[in-house]
């Protein structure tokens, strides 16, 4: 970290930014302060010729609309066509773009080449017009933009089925939305990469598409780190180390992923649950119990009620509320393997850990499907499931803390690709 800077006042403008990772990674940058500006657009004016900054970074939908209130602007961001860097020197206002820098560290971190390739670009906003200029110098053999409206567009996308590199610059599967996705991935049949450039989930439903057919991926995150190093060395005149923007980017995604736990009924999955939010300070979720409390009955009368169908969609709509979030410990019903709609849902900001347990050790009670089908049977129906949504397994027949120990081990390791 940076020192000597506290009297900087540092900040991001945007119009809403109720989930933005901004302050915390400039926290790990630099000893300066760094307030979140929520601006209306017709109060951006008045905001940028304000005292109420030093330096800012600047976010959607702001990128464009604040140059002309810029009294000099890099020749990079100039030819780029947006901004989302600016620092006030005397009474004069300098533009940058660092978002360049950062998407192009992240397109040598996910080690893809561009050159010759055929890229589409989801988005013309600010984002996509830098995204076009690094992949330009990267050589790509031909970029288009997909609009709404325009002449390349979502009802004529068939036309660029052949694209081999796809990048997301829409808000399209940011949370809370995370369950949608801009394009059907599979019609794409030569895609070699995607870059999405959200990283709130952590993987959105397009990466996790991308993730099922095999192919490269990256989310936002490395080019938020990136952009961020790039413009605290602007915001306070100092070069930084790129190995802190790997850790920070390492931290956050540890920090900002769910651990969620899956195995057997009666496994141990709550008990660890419970030691695990102990350990790390975070909150725990059974979505058993967040079933029961929203259904307002317990699962072996919802069972009995309205059969094993309804309680299975139940179950997905718990998952949907806790598996969104961002750094939880989630306890996973027995069951939620038996549903591949929770794949996705799982992968997309969480770190799923099989915990098995010896058969003898499992009991029955209270469970209609343990009773019903047996434990033995059910177990040898459900492994293949458990092991195909699980990144980890751990063994939970011994002492329970070395078990929770074991997990906080292997959800702090990087994602399996």
């Amino acid at each position: 970290m940076i020192k000597g800077f506290e009297n900087l006042k540092a900040g991001l403008l945007g119009e809403k930014l109720p989930h933005s990772f901004s302050p915390k990674i400039h926290s790990y940058l630099a000893d300066y302060s760094y307030e979140l500006f929520e601006v209306e657009k017709d109060n951006l004016e008045s905001f940028i010729k304000s005292d109420r900054f030093d330096s800012i970074n600047v976010t959607i939908p702001y990128k464009k609309s604040v140059l002309p209130h810029l009294d000099y602007i890099s020749d990079e961001a100039e030819k780029i066509g947006c901004v989302n860097t600016i620092v006030r020197k005397g009474t004069k206002l300098y533009g940058y773009n660092t978002d360049y820098y950062g998407f192009m560290e992240t397109i040598k971190s996910a080690d893809v080449d561009i050159k010759g390739k055929k890229a589409l670009i989801l988005g013309t906003g600010g984002a996509s017009l830098t995204v076009r200029a690094v992949l330009y110098d990267c050589g790509a053999s031909q970029i288009i933009n997909i609009s709404r409206s325009g002449e390349n567009n979502y009802d004529n996308l068939h036309l660029h089925y052949d694209a081999q590199i796809i990048v997301n610059a829409t808000p399209v599967g940011m949370y809370p939305k995370c369950d949608i996705s801009p394009i059907e991935l599979s019609n794409f049949k030569n895609c070699e990469a995607v870059f999405d450039l959200i990283y709130n989930p952590l993987k959105t439903k397009l990466l996790c598409d991308a993730q099922k057919l095999s192919i490269k991926y990256c989310n936002g995150l490395k080019m938020l780190c990136f952009q961020a190093k790039k413009a605290c060395e602007i915001f306070c005149d100092t070069a930084i180390d790129d190995n802190l923007a790997d850790d920070i980017c390492n931290c956050l995604e540890s920090e900002k992923k769910n651990i969620a736990l899956i195995g057997m009924p009666s496994c141990g999955k709550s008990t660890l649950g419970e030691l695990l939010s102990l350990k790390l300070g975070r909150k725990f979720v059974d979505t058993d119990k967040l079933i029961e409390k929203n259904a307002k009955m317990s699962i072996p009368e919802i069972f009995e009620k309205y059969g094993q169908e309804h309680f299975r969609e139940l179950e997905t709509n718990a998952l949907k509320e806790c598996a969104f979030e961002s750094g939880l410990i989630i306890s996973t019903g027995g069951g939620i393997v038996t549903q591949m709609r929770n794949l996705d849902i799982l992968r997309q900001n969480s770190v799923c850990i099989f915990i098995k347990r010896d058969l003898d050790k499992l009991s029955s009670d209270g469970r209609p499907l343990s009773q019903s089908c047996g434990v033995k049977a059910l177990y040898e129906q459900r492994l293949p499931l458990y092991e195909e949504f699980a990144e980890f397994e751990v063994d939970n027949n011994g002492d329970i803390t070395k078990a929770a120990d074991e997990i906080i081990k292997l959800a702090a390791e990087p994602e399996r690709r």
